[in-house]
């Protein structure tokens, strides 16, 4: 395994489990504590987490983001397998709204072959990719938020108002049977909460590490969802609470 990959999956790791100890690492990736210490160093530099006695804990609070360059690569495979189940529910000449989420960029890379498309997005990242490519896209415009790649406030939020699209596509921070859908912070939730009212259906794009998750901001309830696009069989508990929304789930 490379080291790239292997500080991916430290990073997911430390997402899920919140610490890491060097001993367990050194042992399930079959290289030496030192090896397992000069990675925990780089993803210290990048900010992701904070290197502890023996191991290390992360940076994350309910209220942050890792930065979008590095939520790309984080979790890819799950991002790449949602995206390509996703765009099976998307059909030529759809008007669709997407989130600035990296799964949403996925799903843009998993639509390229679909004709006619109208997109409308906060994404910068989307906007800028996606600016050659056979679809109609339209920008909110907004206010910048350069962590997430987001354009947001009144102006995104006011501007979603002019249109109603067949699809909204949305990401989530965390999924909780208690709580619901969350966000981490409050201008992306606001400018989904208007994005989900201007769709006849919406589909939430979330991989397993989302779910039993909270965070900062409830985003909405379960029973504003149409369809939930993951990687891998929910657990029981799950699927009946789904069932009982009516919410179709692929995965």
């Amino acid at each position: 395994m490379l080291g790239i990959e292997r500080r991916q999956k430290i990073t997911e790791r430390i997402q899920r489990d919140r610490k890491v100890y060097v001993s367990t690492l050194s042992e399930l990736f079959g290289v030496t504590e030192e090896t397992v210490r000069r990675d925990l160093e780089k993803l210290e530099n990048e900010g992701i987490l904070s290197r502890t006695y023996g191991g290390a804990i992360s940076n994350q609070h309910t209220n942050e983001d890792l930065s979008f360059p590095a939520r790309t690569s984080l979790n890819f495979e799950a991002k790449q397998l949602i995206a390509a189940k996703a765009a099976a529910l998307i059909n030529d000449r759809d008007t669709i709204m997407v989130d600035a989420s990296t799964t949403c960029l996925e799903l843009m890379h998993a639509l390229k072959e679909k004709k006619g498309l109208t997109v409308i997005t906060n994404s910068v990242k989307i906007t800028h990719d996606f600016m050659d490519a056979n679809f109609n896209i339209i920008s909110t415009g907004g206010s910048l938020r350069s962590h997430s790649c987001a354009l947001v406030g009144p102006v995104a939020v006011n501007t979603l108002a002019n249109y109603y699209v067949d699809v909204a596509v949305i990401s989530c921070k965390g999924l909780s049977l208690a709580k619901g859908i969350m966000e981490s912070n409050e201008p992306e939730s606001e400018f989904k909460k208007r994005l989900i009212q201007q769709a006849g259906k919406t589909i939430l794009l979330a991989d397993h590490t989302k779910f039993n998750k909270t965070a900062f901001v409830k985003l909405m309830d379960f029973a504003a969802l149409d369809y939930i696009v993951t990687d891998q069989a929910p657990a029981g508990e799950w699927l009946e609470l789904f069932n009982k929304y009516n919410i179709k789930v692929l995965y």
